[in-house]
């Protein structure tokens, strides 16, 4: 039986990416070639930066369905996103399984519920590019009704030189990427430091350090690690914080947390 790479229509696919003469014909031939090789459900294709909210620079989704989500994440939760924390690492894999890189407990987590939950995504696979020195471009493949199969996981791996080329040209090529504006930059820096001063005032250092690290999904063992400090003592953390906070759950933490955001970006 010949594979999708035999397949005429895939070769054509890859000759469009090499003849898109523009960032918007690049990223279209990409998307349709991906197609080729392994059923989907959407696509986005994010660059994140170091100082500055991330930029969609392209995406499948359904016009109701980029208002919900892409709206909302760029207002500031994407400081809790595991791409968003894996794109801005130093050492970072070329393509990766987002499940395979959240934290013990993201799937238990307010924003995982909020945000990743209502999609409906059974599994997402996730391209990794850098191409600047602040700033990671990252292309997601998700599909809905069932996880990617090893033989299509191996698909995409196999095309990833191909993938990351054409990422590098579309960032060449996108209009104004040099510049991101003093707006988007302020907005950054006050969403950043609302996140690292959240509760400051009330709660103390390590406090604030394990409210940041419930946040984003890690369990009461994984932030005892991160922290170098005993399990109970995290325990006895996360009673005090709930406490001074005047809250009773996860929920309530990161409705808080959503809350003090949306003032800081007005």
């Amino acid at each position: 039986m010949p594979t999708p790479f035999e397949d005429s229509a895939w070769l054509d696919s890859v000759g469009r990416i090499i003849a898109a003469d523009d960032a918007s014909a690049t990223a279209d031939a990409l998307i349709k070639a991906i197609t080729r090789i392994v059923r989907h459900e959407g696509t986005c294709l994010l660059a994140f930066h170091a100082f500055a909210p991330p930029e969609v620079l392209h995406h499948t989704l359904e016009p109701a369905a980029a208002s919900h989500y892409l709206d909302r994440y760029l207002a500031g939760p994407y400081l809790l996103d595991p791409l968003y924390q894996l794109a801005l690492r130093k050492e970072k894999p070329a393509l990766c399984r987002f499940r395979d890189e959240t934290p013990d407990r993201f799937h238990s987590s307010e924003y995982y519920r909020q945000y990743c939950e209502r999609t409906h995504l059974a599994d997402e696979i996730d391209y990794l590019q850098d191409v600047a020195e602040t700033t990671t471009l990252a292309l997601v493949v998700a599909r809905r009704e069932r996880a990617f199969g090893k033989a299509e996981i191996g698909r995409l791996e196999r095309v990833a030189p191909i993938v990351q080329a054409a990422m590098r040209s579309l960032w060449a090529r996108w209009p104004g990427q040099a510049a991101q504006g003093e707006e988007r930059l302020g907005m950054h820096q006050r969403l950043t430091r609302c996140f690292e001063n959240f509760g400051n005032g009330l709660l103390t250092e390590r406090e604030r350090e394990t409210t940041q690290l419930l946040l984003r999904g890690f369990s009461t063992k994984a932030i005892a690690r991160k922290l170098g400090i005993a399990p109970g003592t995290v325990m006895v953390h996360k009673r005090n914080l709930f406490s001074k906070l005047g809250i009773t759950s996860q929920y309530e933490l990161f409705s808080r947390f959503i809350d003090t955001l949306t003032a800081e970006d007005h």
